[in-house]
């Protein structure tokens, strides 16, 4: 049943500010995975298998001593652990369906709706789709994002659909997202999207400066400048100077809406 808030369209989704585990997702999981089915013994099993950890043999009741001892556990653990943890549960909660198969149980649909309705409350830079924790950016660049590869897919455009799906990965990447990658596939794919409108193996600076791709002014300069930073900063690296994760997290987005915009034009 949706709440008096979503009924009404009251919901505030907060800007990301952590892509860490802060102390409120870590106590949530329990509660979310208690509420799908899972028994505490049964989360300790999985918290233990992700962590390397020993069940304690002296705790045997469910209540309080196994339910604090997995709560204790999460909250000592290493951030990026504790997001492999909720990929774990996903599987455990979806019960006789492997993760493999298309069918999702209504406990795992309940349990991927709400946790990533907390990591939208909380703006924590994540979501889980398909048993996976994926990247999640801002509303407009998660929109962006959502909509080019299958754009890109419709329009015949599977290799710059491929690269883009890669530069998401690179940012989702756990405990370090892979920013330089990020960059490389992000301009692959706008890359590849105008050499298919320009007929030709130039790079994306050249196809620009000779007029091949079609983009309104000062649109034109302002890609081929995106093209020299990314090349910069994703390609031909300085020293002591990689991008940072807001640059990154910015190609790929640009790359995304131009991606798009060329793909749509005649």
């Amino acid at each position: 049943m949706t709440s008096f808030s979503e009924r009404h369209g009251l919901t505030t989704d907060i800007p990301i500010q952590t892509r860490e585990a802060p102390s409120a997702l870590r106590s949530t999981i329990v509660d979310l995975a208690y509420s799908a089915g899972l028994k505490p013994s049964e989360l300790r099993k999985i918290v233990c298998k992700v962590l390397f950890e020993t069940p304690d043999p002296n705790n045997w009741s469910e209540r309080p001593n196994i339910d604090d001892e997995v709560r204790r556990l999460l909250e000592d653990a290493q951030w990026n652990d504790v997001y492999d943890v909720i990929e774990n549960v996903a599987v455990a909660v979806n019960g006789t369906q492997h993760a493999l198969f298309p069918t999702r149980s209504k406990e795992y649909r309940e349990f991927e709706s709400e946790l990533n309705r907390l990591f939208r409350r909380r703006g924590i830079g994540w979501q889980l789709r398909d048993f996976l924790i994926e990247y999640r950016g801002d509303e407009g660049v998660a929109a962006a994002l959502d909509a080019a590869p299958r754009l890109l897919v419709e329009t015949g455009r599977q290799t710059a659909a491929t690269e883009l799906h890669e530069a998401l990965k690179d940012l989702a990447r756990r405990p370090s997202a892979e920013v330089t990658g990020a960059v490389q596939h992000a301009m692959a794919a706008l890359e590849c999207v105008a050499r298919d409108k320009g007929a030709t193996k130039e790079t994306l600076g050249e196809l620009i400066r000779r007029g091949r791709v079609q983009l309104p002014p000062p649109l034109d300069q302002a890609v081929a400048m995106i093209w020299g930073f990314a090349s910069n900063n994703g390609r031909h690296l300085t020293e002591g100077r990689p991008p940072t994760f807001a640059e990154a997290e910015l190609i790929v987005g640009l790359c995304a809406v131009l991606s798009m915009y060329l793909a749509r034009k005649p």
